[in-house]
């Protein structure tokens, strides 16, 4: 039983990669939003819920820290770090504001914001999107195949091609590593 679940898990992992092929282009041109924004001076703020809330804290890390090179630090910046911040927003202004509020505090134009959401519904994602569009800050979003509300609302739009929440998870990781991996280049 437990090998076929292992194997069932890695098989199905190893069908969708073969199909992010397909993503390509989208990825490069959210890779050059991010690098220019780098380049700039500018900050790239990420945010999600949950599992895509770590995977947003994961790819910030490796852009403040590094990736694969020893390289000066860029400014990443995953939102639900600061949980005084996260939680006094969600107490005074509601659960769908906590990445919002910091957006419309910390955002400025020519910055960049990763919206990270499985679904691509979620409301505090979405509210998120809303506050980087009126600051001038550009959107990239990491979904699942349907991309949900978040389809429209992004400059560029990462939809991995399947519906099980797991396998998105798992290439919203390497999608991540592979855009950390092409910024790095430059620096």
């Amino acid at each position: 039983m437990t090998e076929q679940i292992f194997q069932h898990n890695l098989d199905e992992h190893i069908e969708l990669l073969k199909k992010m092929s397909d993503m390509q282009a989208g990825v490069l041109n959210a890779s050059e939003i991010i690098r220019t924004a780098l380049i700039d001076g500018k900050t790239v703020f990420f945010c999600g819920n949950g599992g895509s809330a770590a995977d947003a804290q994961h790819i910030a890390a490796e852009l403040s820290g590094r990736y694969l090179k020893d390289r000066k630090a860029l400014n990443g910046v995953a939102l639900h770090c600061n949980t005084s911040a996260v939680t006094a927003i969600a107490n005074d202004f509601g659960f769908e504001h906590i990445y919002a509020r910091q957006i419309e505090a910390q955002g400025r134009a020519g910055d960049v914001l990763v919206a990270i959401s499985t679904s691509g519904n979620s409301a505090n994602i979405l509210h998120a999107i809303e506050a980087a569009r009126a600051a001038g800050i550009g959107v990239i979003g990491m979904t699942g195949v349907s991309g949900g509300k978040m389809a429209s609302l992004c400059d560029v739009l990462l939809a991995v091609p399947s519906a099980s929440t797991p396998r998105i998870q798992e290439m919203h990781i390497f999608l991540g590593h592979v855009l950390c991996e092409i910024v790095e280049s430059v620096f």
